[in-house]
């Protein structure tokens, strides 16, 4: 079962192993918890498990996937979910997300790939995050995706998203720079949809870098700085759905540690206004 984040843990950190032996040293105040992509650490055991381990005892960890493949047209891997739940319960993991997306059609295709946005897919999608619930004995908890096409498209992204998560009964990662992102490549109101959103479905939020490639084309990296807009964004989440627990995503181009501080450092500033005001209600 998902035992959640402690309340003070309102600023987080993707951890990515390079940071590793840097954490084991000194965690930044700044980081209230940190997550992994467990397919990054399922796979080793030994001294990375160890040292891995020693933060997990003593740190919340939550965990961000990336091979589930929800929306695939293959059969769930049922071994691979209950190795995972091997990991979350070893590991203390506090929530797991996955993308709503697939990733996988008679083999992987390493990218993330858009479900189609239709009534069916919603209720395939939304039966096999049922599954995979019932099998790890914790929530799902989904996340809005960038994409860059829309095949078979019946319904907007915002009414797609909505419905799965109406459908399964599941929570949300909320992915601040994602929704930029495809306002931007899908031309729609990134504020219009962020407002639209039901804040009891929010269990945590995302937010990252990206590359314009070009005036109308935004690529989702996470390999980049945050830039203003989703900046304003974040502050907009927060005011329609309250401060929700917020992780900074970098993937590659990883800064040195006092850089991604400052980012977070903007988090913890943006934050701050909205929870004086959620303790004074």
């Amino acid at each position: 079962m998902s035992i959640g984040l402690p309340s003070t843990a309102q600023v987080g950190l993707g951890l990515r192993r390079e940071m590793l032996s840097d954490m084991l040293q000194h965690i930044p105040e700044q980081v209230g918890f940190m997550e992994v992509a467990p397919e990054n650490w399922l796979p080793f055991g030994g001294k990375l498990e160890k040292q891995f381990k020693m933060l997990t005892e003593r740190h919340p960890f939550v965990c961000h996937g990336l091979s589930l493949s929800i929306g695939s047209p293959d059969p769930l891997d049922i071994d691979f979910i209950k190795q995972l739940k091997v990991f979350f319960d070893e590991h203390n993991i506090r929530m797991y997300s996955e993308h709503l997306s697939y990733c996988s059609a008679d083999g992987h295709m390493y990218d993330l790939m858009p479900i189609p946005f239709t009534e069916e897919s919603v209720k395939y999608v939304s039966e096999r995050i049922r599954q995979v619930q019932d099998i790890l004995e914790r929530p799902l908890i989904v996340e809005n995706v960038s994409y860059y096409g829309a095949p078979g498209q019946q319904m907007t992204e915002l009414e797609f998203t909505k419905s799965v998560l109406q459908e399964a009964d599941c929570q949300l990662l909320l992915d601040v720079n994602n929704i930029y992102v495809n306002s931007v490549n899908h031309r729609y109101d990134a504020d219009a949809f962020l407002r639209a959103l039901s804040s009891e479905r929010i269990a945590y939020m995302h937010i990252a870098g990206h590359y314009n490639e070009a005036e109308d084309l935004i690529v989702d990296t996470h390999g980049a700085d945050v830039i203003d807009p989703v900046w304003a964004l974040l502050t907009k989440a927060y005011e329609y759905h309250g401060v929700q627990p917020t992780l900074l995503e970098r993937d590659f181009n990883i800064p040195p540690m006092s850089d991604l501080v400052k980012e977070l450092d903007i988090i913890h500033q943006i934050q701050k206004p909205f929870l004086a005001h959620q303790r004074r209600a």
